[in-house]
């Protein structure tokens, strides 16, 4: 019977801290997505550490450099909300003050203008002339996308959008 899984290769340190580097550059990394794929390499704690650190020091990765283009990213990407992108970043292990920082780059403008935007692509008519129902659908579909919940009731209890 013929092997089909394919081997997992383990890298020297400084292999694998040129493979990091490449990793690093292609885009940018949250310290835990690197440290992980360190790990899958077959590398101990030591090695790891020490290559991080020396990504940070040689700033291929940057903790926040990586939150603010995560943030604006999904944002205007995904069109995902606030809180979807805090839950999103927090399983990353970004800490909170540098979540904070990061969604300070979302243009409050742009946002309320992102959900306005949302709601027309949802609805083919005016808020004003949809039921109940249909306004319930659409405020559980904004909640999805991460919107909060009173912004998402002021722009749908408006009369005109």
């Amino acid at each position: 019977m013929e092997e089909w899984k394919k081997e997992k290769k383990s890298y020297s340190p400084q292999q694998a801290k040129l493979k990091a580097e490449n990793y690093c550059a292609y885009q940018e990394r949250a310290q835990q997505e690197v440290r992980d794929k360190l790990y899958s390499w077959g590398l101990h704690q030591e090695d790891v550490e020490n290559i991080i650190a020396l990504l940070i020091e040689e700033n291929f990765l940057n903790e926040e450099r990586f939150a603010k283009a995560y943030v604006l990213g999904k944002f205007r990407m995904q069109g995902w909300g606030k809180i979807k992108i805090k839950l999103h970043l927090k399983a990353k292990r970004v800490s909170e003050p540098l979540i904070r920082i990061a969604l300070r780059e979302i243009n409050d403008e742009d946002y309320h203008n992102m959900i306005t935007k949302t709601i027309k692509k949802k609805t083919n008519q005016p808020l004003s002339k949809i039921s109940l129902t249909e306004k319930s659908k659409l405020s559980k579909y904004l909640l999805s996308k991460g919107f909060e919940g009173d912004i998402i009731q002021e722009k749908i209890n408006k009369q005109h959008t």
